[in-house]
């Protein structure tokens, strides 16, 4: 009996569950179509042209350096042209040839690993790390496309659960929102409450 080594549930046989390995060859697809999603995202947020010429000042980059790093060559093409020069190498294949775009190395190296991902799964003792690693590649990515909303604190949950204690999980306002639910057990907060939790959170003066 193993462990799949990305979500390290139990395994008769292999090295990745069925999954974590669909989960992976979706990521493996995604990887060609972030890499060129990536260059919108090149151009820092809201700068000029005319910014950044004043005498006696250090330019700053021209370019966003999350979205040039992924897309740079330690970035993704790095990292999926390196699990592919890993794995044919595990399989005892020649070294992977290198050439085109830097796009179309993105392309070809998660096609390669693509296609082999049935054998990753069952015989690639390296698997789990490979799917941790290309994961983490996605969320770096989607934290620059797609980055998470900013959420304020609200408070605590102050329902009371069937054991008379309280709730208390952290309650987060999305933007935009027109009531606030707890996510722990469902308590639903309207605006018209937030003023009254929040001053419920505030610690009282000592005696």
């Amino acid at each position: 009996m193993t462990t799949c080594g990305l979500c390290e549930r139990e395994l008769e046989h292999g090295y990745l569950c069925p999954g974590c390995t669909r989960a992976t060859g979706e990521r493996l697809d995604r990887m060609p179509k972030l890499y060129g999603t990536l260059a919108a995202f090149l151009p820092p947020p809201g700068r000029r042209p005319e910014y950044g010429r004043s005498g006696g000042c250090e330019a700053p980059l021209p370019v966003a350096e999350p979205a040039l790093n992924l897309r740079g060559p330690g970035g993704m093409v790095g990292v999926l042209e390196d699990w592919r020069s890993a794995m044919q190498a595990d399989r005892g294949w020649g070294a992977p040839a290198v050439r085109g775009s830097t796009e179309e190395r993105v392309r070809t190296a998660a096609r390669g690993l693509s296609l082999n991902l049935e054998w990753i799964a069952s015989s690639w003792p390296m698997a789990g790390a490979f799917a941790e690693e290309l994961r983490d590649l996605e969320r770096s990515v989607l934290s620059v496309v797609n980055p998470p909303e900013r959420t304020i604190r609200l408070g605590n949950c102050t329902a009371t659960l069937e054991d008379d204690a309280a709730c208390g999980a952290v309650l987060r306002v999305p933007p935009g929102v027109a009531e606030v639910r707890c996510r722990w057990c469902g308590a639903v907060y309207p605006p018209s409450s937030w003023l009254e939790l929040a001053r419920a959170q505030e610690p009282s003066d000592a005696a």
